[in-house]
């Protein structure tokens, strides 16, 4: 048995070596800085852990019982310097920590405009974000680029260092957008819109996937996200509107329907206002769209208009 652990020890760093940890080697900007963090707090957390091991270990070795020249102070009960040691040094860890989450939180927040394309480079003034509206399905995504005028089902591209607008929803339960090459996963769900904002700086193609179980089909939820130069783009572009399929009300609802396994399928153009059909729940006639509901509020006051967004918007009063 020892001889087989040793083996397996040995055999460990060569089975590892063919590990891609893309999470700690991105090639988006966001995720990027999102490593850098928990790279630094890792090392923080290590100033105290590693400390105490060897201190543990070199207590146990210098207090053995066969240690005859150790001193023997059954009486001792307090150290003032020990007692500082011990809280000082994690307390001071503690408001690094705290002091640099503060920051980056709100520094990656996902909602927040990208102020950078990588390390010392600004966004180009002019440069706006290519927009992408996602939709999360069963067991599939949809990507739609509203500029562009095109659909995708399991696939999606983008410029290299041009920042990406994701406007996100779901069809039905509650999924996970996830890019680790890109950035975090943030959640897309029904009648809700969620926002990403993120940069790739790289060329390259990267994994997607759902990150949040949803179902039977949730396994095979993933797709590819392409990184490319602008005219490499522009090329994937035209060969999406080239395919004749047009997107619409009746061609989403069958495309809604639980699926598995779809390949990558292409849409030369989009019916307009899909995408707010769709985060408004009222692709299918009949039902009114969430942002004309009104809502009477809790209390019985008044009432509360949903905007167009689909978030609350502030109570409104009776006429009196």
């Amino acid at each position: 048995m020892k001889t087989l652990r040793g083996l397996l020890l040995l055999g460990l760093p060569l089975v590892l070596s063919g590990c891609h940890t893309v999470l700690m080697s991105p090639s988006g900007d966001v995720a990027l800085q999102q490593r850098n963090l928990i790279i630094t707090a890792f090392v923080l957390m290590m100033l105290i852990v590693v400390p105490v091991i060897v201190a543990s270990l070199v207590f146990a070795w210098r207090y053995r019982a066969s240690n005859q020249k150790a001193h023997y102070d059954p009486e001792w009960d307090h150290s003032t310097i020990v007692e500082l040691m011990i809280w000082s040094a994690p307390l001071l860890i503690i408001i690094a920590l705290g002091a640099i989450t503060w920051v980056s939180t709100h520094k990656l927040d996902p909602y927040r405009p990208l102020d950078r394309i990588a390390a010392g480079k600004v966004v180009p003034l002019g440069v706006e974000p290519l927009q992408v509206d996602v939709v999360a399905l069963d067991w599939k995504w949809l990507f739609i680029y509203p500029e562009q005028n095109i659909a995708v089902v399991n696939e999606m591209a983008a410029p290299v260092d041009r920042p990406i607008h994701f406007n996100l929803t779901a069809s039905t339960v509650m999924n996970s957008f996830f890019i680790p090459a890109l950035a975090g996963q943030i959640y897309a769900m029904p009648g809700m819109q969620t926002t990403l904002q993120a940069v790739i700086n790289k060329p390259g193609d990267y994994w997607g996937m759902s990150a949040n179980y949803s179902g039977d089909g949730f396994s095979y939820m993933n797709f590819t996200f392409h990184g490319m130069s602008e005219d490499d783009f522009n090329k994937w572009v035209a060969q999406a509107k080239s395919h004749g399929d047009t997107l619409d009300q009746a061609t989403y609802t069958a495309l809604e329907a639980p699926s598995e396994k779809n390949p990558v399928h292409y849409y030369g153009s989009v019916a307009p206002g899909l995408y707010w059909s769709i985060l408004n729940r009222c692709v299918q006639p009949g039902p009114s769209c969430m942002n004309t509901l009104r809502m009477p509020e809790p209390s019985g006051g008044g009432e509360t208009s949903v905007s167009s967004d689909g978030h609350a918007a502030m109570p409104m009063a009776h006429p009196q």
